[in-house]
């Protein structure tokens, strides 16, 4: 008599042996006729120019990131929407600070800046050291 572990091992032993098959069965299968543009990185009709390995603006990704997170987040909003008012002002409550927390999120990054797509350059300030020349002439007069 197997126990609730042993199945979900053959399960997965199953499971590893349906990838390896149908992997194997794909590659006997399929025409293996490589030719220099199927090769080439992009099979978008293009030549590629320079590297593919380019360093991109770090500000793509934290757009990126800034979507996802406040999308999921409306996605969670969209049940919220439907069964508010089943649970009556506690569950309008729970939504309302849903929302000023996510309205909270994105002042602050608006606030941080990460919402501008160009930042302007952040200059120091310089502090003009007086020649001693000129320190001198003015304690001698």
């Amino acid at each position: 008599m197997l126990t609730e572990f042993g199945k979900i091992l053959i399960f997965i032993l199953i499971a590893i042996l349906f990838v390896i098959v149908v992997l194997m069965f794909a590659k006997i299968i399929r025409p293996a006729r490589p030719t220099h543009e199927k090769l080439l990185t992009y099979e978008c009709g293009e030549n590629p120019e320079g590297s593919p390995w380019v360093k991109f603006n770090i500000r793509f990704y934290v757009v990126a990131l800034i979507f996802l997170i406040f999308d999921v987040e409306i996605v969670l909003l969209i049940p919220w929407v439907l069964v508010y008012k089943e649970f009556g002002m506690g569950g309008y409550i729970v939504g309302a600070i849903f929302l000023f927390l996510l309205g909270l999120g994105m002042a602050y990054e608006w606030r941080k800046g990460d919402l501008e797509w160009v930042r302007p350059k952040i200059t120091p300030p310089i502090l003009k050291k007086e020649s001693e020349t000129e320190i001198y002439t003015e304690t001698a007069v």
